[in-house]
């Protein structure tokens, strides 16, 4: 009888040294679990900020370009050619500055990617610096044509811009799991 109390002892005991491994195992791998989502979801929200500030750069450079482009309609309101050729070549000296920014904001975001953004901001950089050029062309000239072609490239620039916003909202949104 006593070897059989001790052989139930003992059958205990090992039954609750095995049960305590596997339940120190799971938590174990547990913790690990949890520490890695907690990991994933912090190096997320860090992307996702660094991106919100690389993207809302990239806007503030080309507010800038529509800032100094939107003066055209000072220029159409003025009657002088002298005066229109002044505002102009002020327009024009002060659009390469916002270009040039552009140019660095663009870099950051092809940083920061996602690859369809990345390729979005440098649609926007090209676009801008295809205004340039036309607008120069604009000072003493009177062609019509060569308002249209400005005009165009105008267009082509505010709807790469637009896309460009579209892709950045898209790249920040958060995604439920399992949507």
């Amino acid at each position: 009888m006593a070897y059989s109390e001790l052989g139930v002892g003992v059958l205990t005991g090992l039954t609750a040294l095995g049960a305590s491994y596997i339940t120190a195992r799971a938590t174990a791998r547990a913790a690990l679990t949890q520490a890695r989502t907690t990991s994933m979801a912090e190096a997320l929200r860090e992307q996702r900020e660094r991106r919100r500030s690389t993207y809302r750069e990239m806007m503030s450079c080309a507010h800038a370009f529509f800032e100094v482009t939107w003066q055209i309609d000072e220029v159409d309101a003025t009657h002088e050619r002298e005066a229109k050729d002044g505002l102009l070549m002020r327009m024009y000296e002060r659009i390469g500055p916002t270009i040039a920014n552009m140019n660095r904001a663009n870099h950051e975001v092809r940083l920061d990617g996602p690859a369809n953004v990345s390729d979005a901001s440098e649609h926007v950089r090209q676009m801008a610096r295809r205004v340039q050029p036309l607008l120069k062309a604009l000072i003493g000239g009177d062609g019509l044509e060569q308002r249209r072609a400005y005009d165009a490239a105008f267009v082509d620039f505010r709807d790469a811009y637009v896309t460009f916003i579209g892709l950045a909202r898209q790249a920040l949104e958060v995604k439920e799991e399992g949507a």
